[in-house]
C-alpha cells in the first residue's frame, strides 16, 4: 500500500482503530479510492495496538491480553488485503469543512482532499485530577496497558490501580496474567451508582448485553481469587509525595486508609475525543449521564457538516466491537453518497451490522449509570492542578470566574490554560466543569474550548517541506 495517488480521494478515513479499519476495508472492497491515515506505525488503534506483531510473534502475550484483543488480528488482516491506501505514522493537524485533510509525515506536510471523510479517532481517558496526580510515578491505566501491548513491559514495582470502569478490571486481570504485582485495587464506584444502575440491568440482559456482564463478573472474580487487596467505594483519594509517588491515602466505607506506593495507575472511564470534531465546527451535544460532550450524528454517522461522518467511540462510547459495526455503517452510507449504491442497497448492506451494533450497545445504559463520574474528579479542590501543561489549578480558574470570566475561552485568555502542547485535550473537560460549578450553570451552558489548528504541534520545517505533489 502507498499514498502515491493524487487527491481527491473518494474517502479519507482518519484513525486505524476498529471503526476506521472496518470503514476503510468495506470501502476498498467496493472499489472506492480510500485513504486511511493514522498516527501509529501499524493498524489497530489503541484497543488493538500492535496486534499484528503480537498475533504472529508473541502467542504468550496474546494469551495474556485475551480473546477480545485477538479479534483485532482478523480485522487488520482483512484491511491489509482490501487494497485501501494507508499512511501510517501520519499526524493530522487540520481538517476543514471543505473536506481537506492536512497532515505531516516523516518531516513533510501534505494536503489531501476527499469527497467524504470519516473521523474515527476514538476516545480518550477522562482526566482524573486528584491531589498528587502530576507526580512522577502516576500513569493512566491506558498507558500501562499500552506498554504491555506495544513492548510487553509490565510494572517492576507493585502497582496501585485506582478508579472505576471496565478497563480498570480488565487491566488488573491482564497485569495478573502477565505476572505483574498489584499492590491494591481502589474501586471508586459509588454505592449510589451501583443501586441506580440496577434499573437498566434487565434490558441489558434481554437485548444482548449478557456476554459483557459475564465478562465483567469473570474479571472481578479473577481479582478476588488473586488475593489482591480490593477497596470498594473509595473516596478522597490523595497521592502523596514530593518528587515522586510515596503513597496513597483514601477513605473506603468510612475508614481512612494509607498504602505505601511508588506506582499508581488512574482510570475513570473514557470520553469521546473531540478536538478534531470541534475544530471543524461540527455540532456537539451534551451527554448528562456520562458527563461528556459528543458530536451530533445520525444513525449512519453523518455529522452536521455535509460529507463528514464520525464513527466509533469518537461519536459516543460503545466499545471496540460496536465501533467496528459503526465503521461499516458509515462506509455503507459513504458508498451511497458516492453513488456506488442506492439507499435501498445501503440498507440491505447494513442490516447485519445494524443488528449487531444494537446488541453491543444494549449494555451501555447499565455501564454508563454504574460508572457515572463523581463530582470529586469533575470539580476538584482549589489546590489541585487541572491544566498540566500550564500548571493551572482549579482554584485559579475559580478566581478568574469571580473576576467575571464566563467560559473556557475567556479562561484561556486569563490563564493560558489549554494553550500548552496538549492543546486543551486534558484540561478541557475539567475546566468546563469547574467553571460551570462556579457559575451555578450546567456544563452544556458553559460550553467548551474553541479549537483551532494545528491540532498537534508541528514545526515550521514541516510546513516548509509541504509536499508540492499534494
Amino acid at each position: 500500500m502507498s499514498g502515491s495517488r493524487m487527491s481527491p480521494w473518494d474517502a479519507i478515513i482518519i484513525g486505524a482503530g476498529p471503526a476506521g479499519l472496518a470503514a476503510a476495508t468495506l470501502l476498498a472492497e467496493r472499489q472506492a479510492r480510500v485513504l486511511l491515515v493514522d498516527e501509529q506505525p501499524a493498524p489497530g488503534g489503541q484497543i488493538y495496538r500492535r496486534i499484528e506483531h503480537v498475533a504472529s510473534r508473541r502467542p504468550d502475550l496474546l494469551t495474556v491480553l485475551g480473546a477480545d484483543y485477538a479479534h483485532g488480528a482478523d480485522l487488520a488482516k482483512r484491511f491489509r488485503a482490501s487494497g485501501a491506501d494507508y499512511l501510517p505514522e501520519s499526524t493530522v493537524w487540520q481538517v476543514t469543512p471543505e473536506r481537506e485533510v492536512w497532515l505531516s509525515r516523516a518531516g513533510r506536510s501534505a494536503r489531501h482532499e476527499a469527497q467524504t471523510i470519516v473521523i474515527a479517532t476514538g476516545a480518550m481517558e477522562r482526566p482524573v485530577p486528584v491531589p498528587g496526580w502530576t507526580l512522577p510515578g502516576v500513569m493512566t491505566a491506558g498507558a500501562v496497558q499500552i506498554l504491555l501491548k506495544s513492548a510487553a513491559l509490565k510494572a517492576d514495582e507493585p502497582l496501585v490501580l485506582a478508579g472505576s470502569g471496565p478497563l480498570l478490571y480488565l487491566l488488573a486481570e491482564q497485569c495478573l496474567a502477565a505476572g505483574a504485582r498489584l499492590a491494591a485495587v481502589l474501586d471508586t464506584t459509588t454505592a449510589e451508582n451501583e443501586g441506580a444502575a440496577l434499573v437498566h440491568l434487565p434490558a441489558a440482559v434481554l437485548k444482548g448485553g449478557l456476554a459483557y456482564l459475564r465478562k465483567g463478573l469473570k474479571l472481578r472474580a479473577a481479582i478476588r481469587k488473586s488475593g489482591v487487596p480490593w477497596f470498594r467505594h473509595v473516596t478522597k483519594l490523595r497521592i502523596e509525595g514530593t518528587d515522586a509517588v510515596a503513597g496513597v491515602t483514601f477513605e473506603s466505607r468510612g475508614r481512612t486508609e494509607r498504602l505505601d506506593a511508588r506506582l499508581v495507575a488512574l482510570h475513570e472511564g473514557v470520553i469521546p475525543a473531540q478536538q478534531m470534531t470541534r475544530s471543524i465546527g461540527l455540532a456537539h451535544e451534551w451527554d448528562a449521564v456520562s458527563h461528556c460532550f459528543r458530536p451530533t450524528v445520525d444513525a449512519w454517522g453523518n455529522s452536521s457538516v455535509d460529507g463528514i461522518l464520525v464513527a466509533g467511540d469518537g461519536a459516543g462510547i460503545g466499545g471496540a466491537r460496536a465501533a467496528e459495526h459503526a465503521g461499516r455503517l458509515a462506509a455503507a452510507e459513504m458508498l451511497r453518497r458516492l453513488g456506488r449504491i442506492d439507499g435501498a442497497a445501503r440498507d440491505r448492506l447494513a442490516q447485519a451490522d445494524r443488528r449487531a451494533l444494537a446488541a453491543h450497545l444494549a449494555i451501555r445504559p447499565f455501564l454508563d449509570r454504574l460508572y457515572a463520574p463523581r463530582a470529586e474528579i469533575l470539580e476538584p479542590a482549589d489546590a489541585v492542578t487541572i491544566c498540566r501543561c500550564e500548571e493551572i489549578t482549579a482554584g485559579a480558574v475559580r478566581a478568574v470566574v469571580a473576576q467575571g470570566c464566563l467560559g473556557p475561552n475567556q479562561a484561556k485568555s486569563f490563564l493560558r490554560c489549554g494553550m500548552g502542547p496538549c492543546q486543551g485535550r486534558l484540561c478541557g473537560p475539567t475546566v468546563t466543569s469547574v467553571i460551570a460549578g462556579a457559575l451555578g450553570q450546567s456544563d452544556e451552558e458553559v460550553g467548551y474550548y474553541r479549537i483551532r489548528p494545528p491540532l498537534k504541534p508541528i514545526t515550521l520545517g514541516e510546513l516548509a517541506n509541504m509536499d508540492a505533489a499534494e
